[in-house]
């Protein structure tokens, strides 16, 4: 414990579809007379998280990126519009075990306060916590660089809507697909069903009007996802 958090106190939420890891979390953090975080509930998917952060009004919720339901996007999407009126804002710190920059951009520009990785210690994701119910931006090193490339830079490259359309699920499954992954490997990987799978792919190519996997490489290649 710090001394910034001394005395102080943070309502949180835990979204992360690994019971474990947010009971791995909880056990980190949530001594709340040591560490002054309350950890109010939890979810696993979008629609929990949703439920629940309506239901417990938090301070900070820490948002994983890969979510049943549409990923963390989703959940800052919902919950702008839910709470467009409320009086006390609920500001969103994504805890994620991806480093990648499109994931990194895809939840800052959502609305999220900052984003951090999972190899982050118990102390310095409690300071995170306090910083970010202040208002402050928090990030781990190396991640500060993709949002001051995407964001600072006039040379930044426009958004890209095709890029949008897709639900994160939708874009883990096109990176694997693209990297050569057999369908029966990425449900293993992403521990979904391979008919799962089929329906992922079949909405992206019909989100990216193309025909096969052959051109879904094409184009995750072209914009460097592989």
């Amino acid at each position: 414990m710090t001394e910034e958090t001394t005395g102080r106190h943070v309502r949180v939420v835990l979204v992360d579809d690994h019971r474990m890891f947010r009971t791995g979390v909880q056990a980190e953090i949530g001594q709340t007379e040591a560490t002054g975080v309350e950890v109010v509930g939890e979810a696993a998917d979008v629609d929990q998280a949703i439920t629940v952060i309506t239901a417990t009004r938090p301070e900070v919720v820490l948002l994983d990126v890969h979510l049943p339901g549409g990923g963390g996007v989703e959940v800052l999407r919902r919950s702008a519009a839910m709470m467009a009126d409320a009086e006390r804002p609920v500001r969103f710190l994504a805890l994620s075990v991806s480093d990648a920059a499109e994931d990194v951009i895809g939840v800052i520009r959502g609305g999220a306060r900052g984003y951090v990785t999972k190899t982050i210690t118990g102390t310095d994701l409690v300071d995170s916590i306090f910083r970010v119910q202040d208002g402050d931006a928090v990030f781990s090193p190396r991640l500060a660089g993709f949002v001051l490339d995407a964001f600072a830079s006039t040379d930044a490259p426009p958004v890209d809507e095709d890029m949008d359309r897709l639900t994160q699920r939708e874009r883990e499954v096109l990176r694997l697909i693209a990297r050569g992954y057999a369908y029966k490997e990425i449900a293993k990987q992403l521990f979904i069903s391979v008919k799962t799978v089929e329906s992922h792919v079949s909405a992206v190519l019909r989100k990216l009007q193309l025909s096969n996997r052959h051109e879904l490489t094409r184009w995750a290649t072209a914009r460097r996802l592989v």
